[in-house]
């Protein structure tokens, strides 16, 4: 099993799919990746040898922020939103979408599990 930026790498995927497994690393940059260091992006994670690994390793090292740095250095955007007090910050301490989505449906994914509102009944429409 393969190992770069502390991630084990699945052995039975495509080199491609595997890459995106890093955190920081999509589609298109596992392929540039791959492509700098010469190696079939069909070829399997099992199937490579330890020279091809580690020329990958050294690709992501050198030209790459991933996983732990990349991680911090969201959480550090997201915090100065917040600190300044825009409207996308304000929307990240609520919990809230921040990017304009609707709310009065849907949205469940950030405002979580719904909760029930005791005593709120629909009003009957007036004749």
């Amino acid at each position: 099993m393969a190992r770069i930026a502390g991630v084990d790498l699945p052995r039975n995927k495509r080199s491609v799919i595997g890459l995106t497994y890093i955190y920081g690393i999509g589609r298109t940059t596992a392929q540039e990746i791959l492509k700098k260091s010469n190696i079939d992006p069909n070829k399997h994670i099992g199937d490579l040898n330890d020279e091809e690994v580690s020329r990958i390793r050294t690709i992501i090292q050198t030209d790459y922020k991933t996983e732990g740095s990349m991680r911090s250095e969201m959480q550090m955007n997201i915090k100065r939103l917040m600190d300044i007090g825009c409207y996308r910050g304000l929307r990240h301490r609520k919990g809230l979408p921040t990017r304009g989505q609707r709310t009065r449906t849907n949205s469940r994914t950030r405002k979580g599990k719904r909760k029930t509102v005791a005593g709120k009944k629909k009003v009957a429409a007036k004749k």
